[in-house]
């Protein structure tokens, strides 16, 4: 008898950099991937009808992530991915917040596959991320299927 199972897992890491793109902050996370993600992964293995991932938005909440969330708490902003690679049986999706953009005290961070609304992922939420008007935020984000 055979006994099989499949899980996903997903960590990011944030780095804060100053206008000179010095670091002056790095964070690993650990994350959810919440109902609305594995979904949405059993959907893309029968078809291509759904979006792919391509958004990554930040926010303010500080709410803990459960497995029925299907937005942040209190979304900041969402850009689209610099890059999404698969490497064996790991995603990394990166994003770049620039200077001026998505301003203020972080706490959370979520994947998307549209540039509003959409589907969700994941979500994380962490200790406060002070990222000022000339900062740059980059995010890291795997999900693992193991």
């Amino acid at each position: 008898m055979f006994t099989e199972s499949v899980g996903l897992k997903g960590n990011l890491k944030i780095v804060v950099l100053d206008e000179n793109k010095n670091v002056k902050e790095t964070r690993h996370i650990k994350n959810l991937v919440v109902a609305t993600g594995k979904n949405y992964i059993a959907q893309r293995m029968t078809g291509n009808t759904t979006a792919i991932m391509s958004h990554m938005a930040i926010g303010s909440a500080n709410v803990a992530p459960t497995t029925s969330d299907t937005a942040l708490g209190s979304e900041i902003t969402r850009v689209a991915l610099d890059s999404a690679n698969v490497t064996s049986n790991t995603i990394t999706y990166v994003t770049t917040y620039g200077a001026g953009v998505g301003t203020g005290s972080i706490t959370e961070a979520g994947i998307f596959n549209a540039p509003s609304s959409g589907t969700m992922l994941c979500r994380t939420r962490f200790d406060v991320v002070n990222k000022g008007n000339a900062d740059i935020i980059v995010i890291t984000w795997n999900v693992t299927v193991e």
